[in-house]
């Protein structure tokens, strides 16, 4: 572990240059307490630096001359490390679920597959449905068909289709995925109008 954390520190470490690895004349310092000191030479910002007993980073070294900042670097990797780490984890991983039916799958049974599929959109896995053809059934396709449209309908207030029903070899599918909540409320809203049309 100990190992791997000097690993990420090295490579961070590695898009920075501090202290006497800045090779330039002068610098525009930002100093220990974030204000602005101006342009100064470079053995001046070192000198800063260590006063304050710092690192001088190079924070901007396309600027004509490069900013750079008084500051513990070892303290700004870690943070630097810790906010990327914590980054990583919030990007949430989709994960593609999958019903499989067959095309004389009965009603009751569908119905679970179909609860199962609406727990995990609700949760935002995508889901992919899939009607296995065996033998002579490959000749009925729009059996399946019609189920896999019901299914997306059935589902259509917390899912919209992002791959539509299509043939892969013996099998029929499509991906459902979470439906964003803009689109769940105006599909409430039109239902609840098409409800209230049906009552008047």
């Amino acid at each position: 572990m100990l190992c791997l954390l000097h690993e990420e520190k090295l490579i961070s470490a590695n898009e920075f240059r501090v202290n006497e690895g800045i090779r330039v004349a002068e610098v525009r310092l930002i100093g220990p307490d974030g204000g602005n000191v101006g342009v100064v030479p470079i053995r001046q910002a070192l000198q800063i630096a260590r006063d304050a007993e710092m690192d001088l980073v190079e924070v901007s070294p396309g600027a004509t001359p490069p900013v750079c900042r008084v500051m513990d670097f070892g303290k700004f990797i870690y943070e630097k490390t810790k906010k990327e780490r914590e980054a990583k984890k919030a990007q949430t991983k989709i994960e593609v679920k999958e019903i499989r039916l067959r095309p004389k799958t009965n009603e009751a049974h569908r119905g679970f597959k179909v609860d199962d599929a609406r727990r995990w959109l609700n949760q935002g896995h995508k889901v992919r449905v899939t009607v296995k053809f065996r033998g002579r059934e490959m000749d009925y396709p729009e059996i399946a068909l019609e189920d896999l449209r019901e299914i997306a309908h059935d589902l259509s207030d917390v899912a919209t289709i992002e791959v539509p029903p299509q043939m892969e070899g013996r099998t029929m599918l499509v991906v459902l995925v979470p439906a964003k909540a803009g689109a769940k409320k105006k599909e409430k809203t039109d239902q609840a109008d098409v409800k209230n049309e049906a009552e008047a």
